[in-house]
């Protein structure tokens, strides 16, 4: 569509500011991030975009709008894939997009009506049970996850191990400053590559790979061959997704359960 980006690292605010130009109207962002959940600074990002004339749209998938709400932070816009958390149960299909009545008036219904991509009214209602539930599920989700990155921390085969509710983030102090808790995924490194990374995916038995994340189910990735495997290897390198770099959703499984699958997963390996 001839629209000019700018790609800049989401952690340095010094790279944000210099990005911007006169034309600059939107700054785009996810926090935290897919999938190495790299927590960036909404506020702080926010105000350089306005001071810059721009609008900020926020990703809030990884957090979701139970633990962040980026329009308090600041930003202008933000956008789910509800087929995450929002349903929950790998249902359906669909998105939300949420900012002020007059921005989406004047920017999204006129082209949601034109072009077609709203919600078919059964997956708009599925979406919207899956609301009643959304809290419960994610409080659930989100204490799983912290019960599996305290037992996988340390663990002689994981030399990396990434969780925004651990005090060894390394961008705790913004994550206390704007999440209310860590989140529902878990970034850990697997020890000899691809190779192993892949043996240890083959003997998980309660743990499905899959590449959605926010279900009811306990769901584990590799991204480096799914998600972002169009990247070229030392792009990859750069933003932290090594060969053996593993996503994992938390569920709603019993935590115990979940630990000994993962954990006798790693014995393989």
């Amino acid at each position: 569509y001839g629209i000019e980006s700018t790609l800049v690292d989401g952690l340095d605010l010094d790279q944000w500011q210099r990005a911007m130009r006169p034309n600059t109207r939107t700054c785009f962002l996810e926090s935290p991030t897919n999938p190495t959940l790299d927590v960036l600074d909404i506020g702080a990002i926010a105000q350089i975009a306005h001071a810059g004339g721009a609008r900020l749209v926020v990703d809030n998938v990884f957090a979701t709008p139970i633990w962040q709400s980026p329009l308090q932070l600041g930003a202008d816009v933000v956008v789910y894939s509800a087929t995450k958390h929002i349903d929950g149960q790998g249902r359906c299909l669909g998105g939300v997009v949420l900012s002020t009545q007059a921005f989406i008036e004047e920017h999204i219904q006129t082209y949601l009506r034109q072009t077609g991509p709203s919600l078919s009214p059964f997956n708009a209602w599925v979406l919207l049970k899956g609301l009643e539930t959304l809290s419960i599920r994610v409080e659930k989700q989100t204490a799983n996850a912290a019960a599996i990155a305290d037992a996988l921390a340390g663990h002689p085969k994981v030399p990396r191990l990434v969780y925004p509710g651990r005090a060894d983030h390394p961008q705790a102090e913004t994550v206390k400053k704007q999440m209310g808790a860590g989140s529902t995924l878990v970034g850990f490194e697997v020890k000899g590559g691809k190779a192993e990374a892949f043996r240890f995916l083959n003997a998980l038995r309660l743990v499905k790979i899959s590449n959605n994340l926010g279900d009811a189910k306990s769901l584990v990735t590799h991204p480096a061959t799914t998600t972002h495997q169009r990247l070229k290897p030392e792009a990859r390198a750069e933003l932290g997704i090594s060969e053996g770099f593993i996503r994992l959703s938390a569920g709603l499984e019993h935590k115990d359960d979940l630990i000994e699958d993962l954990v006798a997963a790693l014995e393989k390996v």
